[in-house]
């Protein structure tokens, strides 16, 4: 058995069709910004990416670059700019950031009807309580993926490895929404292989290349790889590449996860366009 590989790609142009033609029937158009403190370039690499799909969407963008040394008055002070801008829907912040700076207060800053990325507490709260709301795009898009090839999640029991807040937590939040059973499991997580191997759908989100082997994967499984690491200069997941040998549906690294985290964003955006135009903000 060789697993059926889930494009992220074909997922991600798929929904940017869809988008576009939403886009195209507004009466407004929605406005993303960006904020990136530094030149790591890697957050310059992922801004650029992000702002050239928006743009060819047919979003409104614009990019706050601030220099290494930006101060977190300085950064708060942004950021309560761009709360208070009409026109403006979106707020994402690259993370991450220079050391002298705390991420935490910044994200719980932004307000919660802008937060695109869905990191805001109060945009986390409701996730967990099912409430319609921002959710994390990353997470967001593996559902995508499975409902994209139509692979089911109701009953099945969703083994997620790895508890962070931008992917493990938010996942199971939404697997349970969509009636899965689901464990949430770690790196301290005892007996960790033989649970992963009672999988019908592992979601490896770890951060450890190739840490998800064979010996952990039930045969027929679905294997949805959302680490990233470079290893001797290429890129590589936190799924072994035997694993295809054993499961039956596998997104690859690359290709797979990644695409669908930027084109989510794109969604939420439009989203929270509409959400503020709906409801008064404050």
């Amino acid at each position: 058995m060789s697993a059926v590989l889930l494009s992220g790609h074909e997922v991600a142009e798929a929904l940017a069709a869809e988008l576009a033609a939403e886009l195209a029937t507004l009466p407004f158009i929605p406005k993303l910004a960006f904020v990136r403190v530094g030149e790591d370039p890697a957050s310059v690499a992922y801004v650029r990416g992000k702002n050239r799909l928006a743009q060819r969407l047919g979003l409104a963008t614009e990019l706050h670059a601030l220099p290494e040394a930006t101060t977190q008055a300085e950064l708060m002070a942004l950021i309560a700019q761009l709360n208070a801008e009409p026109a403006l829907d979106g707020v994402l912040l690259q993370l991450p950031l220079p050391p002298q700076l705390d991420s935490k207060p910044v994200l719980e800053a932004i307000d919660p009807a802008k937060d695109v990325d869905g990191f805001h507490p109060m945009n986390v709260g409701r996730l967990w309580s099912g409430q319609p709301t921002l959710v994390p795009c990353t997470p967001a898009g593996l559902i995508r993926i499975l409902d994209h090839y139509q692979l089911p999640i109701e009953g099945r029991h969703a083994v997620i490895i790895g508890r962070s807040n931008l992917v493990g937590k938010p996942a199971a939040a939404l697997f349970l929404g969509r009636h899965a059973t689901v464990t949430l499991a770690h790196s301290r997580t005892r007996g960790l292989e033989g649970l992963a191997r009672q999988a019908d759908i592992l979601v490896a989100a770890i951060g450890k290349a190739g840490f998800v082997k064979p010996t952990m994967v039930k045969p027929g499984a679905i294997v949805l790889d959302v680490g990233i690491s470079r290893v001797e200069g290429r890129l590589m997941g936190d799924v072994a590449p035997e694993v295809a040998a054993v499961a039956a549906y596998l997104t690859p690294m690359p290709g797979g996860t990644g695409p669908m985290t930027v084109a989510m964003l794109m969604r939420n955006t439009l989203d929270a366009a509409q959400a503020r135009r709906r409801e008064p903000c404050g």
